[in-house]
Order: structure tokens, then sequence, then C-alpha cells
């Protein structure tokens, strides 16, 4: 056990630790320290994200050319070390690009935050306590939520929500705001903090209440990531004839029929559909991260609206009418491109200058296309050519530095292998072989 860890500078974390669980290797010491960035300055930024940070964690950083979005051609900032990814992407874009390429657009851009507590009474005299007092709240705020209401957003309703039969004299205020281009998170739980100290100082000294009803307790006062009202449509379209393709290996009426059963297969069964969901967030992730929102609350959001009629479901659609096949996904992601990291983070802040400068509702169908783009492209694979062959192509190279190969040895491995199923197994054959291990 260590005391007062925090108190300890950067260089004093990494030799308790190095002491501790390296033996004090000073190879280890010297490898934390190899990932500090050489500007000091924008390390301390690096180290004030987060507390007891000792160096740096690096993931690669990619582009996704010749993306086409509501008639624009973007460059794709893409932060994820998956293998495959941006390439299954980059093939994506390209092929929509010639087919009226993604088009998305804002359903609507509401995001939720709750006051939870505990009030034992009447519930109709709560419900006139909370008639009676509903637009004091708004002018209890107003000092809050002025800056916000100047940029066109602010505090849109509160409602009272009664759920005592889940829960012995549990309510609750369900607060909705508008956030402009700011994810908003610390805005938000400002206000609802102040509205659970005015149900706290206000309940006690309501004359509507008998004795026994002017006590309450505030349980907590918190935004909510699960934001249905945050939603946002993107698709793609084209004749059936469009999807002719000698690569497929398989006529455009057949590649739509297994594409269409393997969407239907992910909304029927939740196992799958749990697989299907995780590839468009890897797209959806990258671009997140790139810049600088929080892909955690983004996944948390989207995986809680797939089970929103009680079964997690794919989240995309795929449809034939009229001799057109159309893809859609719809999704509820809340974004930001001020504030935060993406104001701090010189890469998030460089994504957002390459995307445009798109404002919250921008980035959200930016987003939306890439998820869908991703899906696009895994599902593509996975009913032709099958998941592996591409994604085990791309994972070569990880294979050939974890063996520690050369740069002789990892060219004459890729052309051994380009007609090859890539395995582990049969990487580390040929390089033995090579060095005559075999």
């Amino acid at each position: 056990m260590v005391s007062g860890f925090s108190k300890l500078n950067k260089l004093e974390k990494i030799d308790y630790l190095v002491d501790t669980c390296f033996q004090g290797s000073q190879r280890v010491k010297s490898q934390l320290k190899e990932f500090w960035h050489k500007d000091l300055d924008a390390q301390q930024i690096f180290d004030e994200f987060s507390e007891n940070t000792i160096s740096n964690f690096y993931f690669p950083y990619g582009l996704v050319p010749n993306f086409v979005l509501n008639d624009e051609v973007k460059i794709i900032p893409m932060v994820i070390e998956e293998s495959s990814v941006v390439a299954a992407l980059s093939k994506a874009a390209k092929f929509w690009s010639t087919r009226g390429g993604f088009h998305a657009q804002v359903v609507s851009t509401i995001k939720l935050g709750q006051v939870h507590f505990i009030w034992n009474g009447e519930t109709e005299n709560l419900i006139k306590f909370f008639n009676a007092n509903k637009e004091k709240m708004f002018a209890h705020v107003a000092p809050l939520t002025m800056n916000m209401e100047a940029r066109g957003g602010g505090l849109k309703d509160i409602e009272l929500i009664n759920l005592t039969e889940q829960e012995p004299g549990y309510y609750q205020l369900k607060v909705s705001f508008e956030t402009c281009d700011a994810m908003g998170a610390n805005f938000i739980n400002s206000v609802l903090e102040s509205l659970g100290q005015f149900l706290k100082s206000t309940i006690p000294n309501y004359y509507g209440f008998s004795d026994d009803e002017r006590d309450v307790q505030i349980v907590m006062c918190i935004l909510s990531n699960y934001t249905p009202d945050c939603l946002v449509k993107a698709w793609v379209e084209c004749g059936v004839e469009e999807l002719n393709d000698p690569s497929n290996g398989m006529s455009a009426d057949e590649f739509i029929s297994k594409f269409h059963r393997a969407v239907r297969i992910a909304t029927i069964d939740p196992y799958r559909a749990t697989t299907h969901n995780k590839g468009i967030f890897n797209g959806i992730d990258g671009v997140v991260l790139a810049t600088g929102n929080d892909f955690r609350a983004i996944e948390a959001c989207g995986h809680a609206y797939a089970a929103r009629d009680g079964q997690y479901r794919s989240l995309t659609k795929c449809s034939v009418n009229n001799n057109q096949f159309r893809f859609e996904i719809e999704i509820p992601l809340s974004l930001g491109t001020v504030g935060g990291l993406t104001s701090l983070h010189p890469l998030s802040k460089l994504s957002l200058q390459m995307l445009g400068g798109p404002s919250a509702k921008e980035l959200m169908m930016i987003c939306a296309s890439v998820g869908l783009a991703q899906n696009f492209a895994a599902l593509r694979s996975l009913v032709t050519s099958g998941i592996q062959k591409g994604h085990m192509k791309m994972h070569l190279m990880n294979i050939l530095n974890q063996l520690e190969a050369t740069e002789v040895e990892k060219e004459i491995v890729r052309k051994e292998f380009e007609s090859k199923v890539v395995s582990f197994k049969s990487v580390r054959e040929v390089l033995e072989k090579l060095r005559g291990l075999h």
C-alpha cells in the first residue's frame, strides 16, 4: 500500500511503479519516458486530462478519403487500433462515391438530465406543488441558462415522473436541454444540481403539504447518457443494377438477398446484433475519439437505443422498393464541437478543422454516416468472401511485428501470403523456415 501517491511528481510515480512491479527495471522506466511528448507544454496538457498520469498511450490516427456526404467530399479522421477498419471504410466510401454518396439528416437534438428524489406523501399533492412551482424552477436556474439561451439553447422542459410503484417514494424531475454545439455535460449537471437545491429548500415550506410531507431526500442530480431525442439518420440508396460488382462473385440480386438477410438476422438475434452493432461503432468511435468526444457515452446510448423495444436489435435497416436498394441507420448521438477535449487536444482541433469546422449537428451526421459505411463494408465481406480474408491480410503486419520480423522478412512473407489465408501459426512457420529453425 502507498500513501499520498497523488502528491508524488511524475518521475516519483514512475519510480514507485518500477520498484513495485518491475524489480527496478531501468528499461521500463526508459520506455515510459520515451512516450512523453517532446513539447513540454503539450505534455502538460495531456497530463492534466486525467490523474496520476505517468506517460502517454498512443493509438493510430488515420484517414478515410473520398467520403461523400450530402454531396460534399470529406476526409474523415479516424483514431482506432483495429486492423482493417480504415481500409474497409475507405473501400465503402469509394464504392458509394459513384452511387450518390451518403445522405444524413438530424431529427432532433434534445438531451436529458434527471433529479432523482425520495418524497413520501400523496402524489396528487406533489403534482400540485410541481405545477405551482414549475415556472419558478425555470426562473431559479435562469442565471445558469442565460448564456446557453443566448446561443439558441437552454432548458427546454421539466417533467415530474412518478416511479413509486418500482421504488417507494421515488420520483424524478426529467429535464430536457438544448446545448447547441457543446456536448453540455457540465452545463446540464450544474442546472440539475440547482434544481435539486430548489426542491430541498422549497418543499419544506410549501403551504399545500402536511407536516409528514415536508421532507425530501435528493438522491442524485445527473445527466443521462441515454438521449433518444438527440437523433440522426443516415442512408445510402441506389438502383439494384448498380450493385452488380464482379468482385462480389455473385449477381446483384443474390448479393442483395444475402445482405438483406444478414441485416434481418441481426434484427432477430441479439447475439448477432451485438457483433453487428459493434462493427457500427468501429466506425463511429474512430471519429468520436479523433474529435475529442466521449465514445463511452456514445456507445452506452447507442446500445440502449438498440434495445428500446425490450430486445437488443440491429441499428441498421435494409430494404428494396421499386427496384431501389436502401441501407440506413437511425441512432442517437450526443456530440459536441466546442468545449472539453475538442478545444484542448491539438489533434482533436486538427480533426475538426479537417472536417470543415462542423457544428454538433454536422458532426452527428458525419459519425452516423461513417457507422453506416463501416456496417456496409463488414456485411459485404461477410456475405461474399468472408470476414477473415481481408481482416487477416490487414492483421499480417501485426503478426510480423509481434514475431519481430525484419524488413526483408516482412517483404518475403507478404509475397508468400498474397494468395493464402493468414493465420498466426502459418506466418510463424514461414518465418521459422526463413530463419532455418524449421
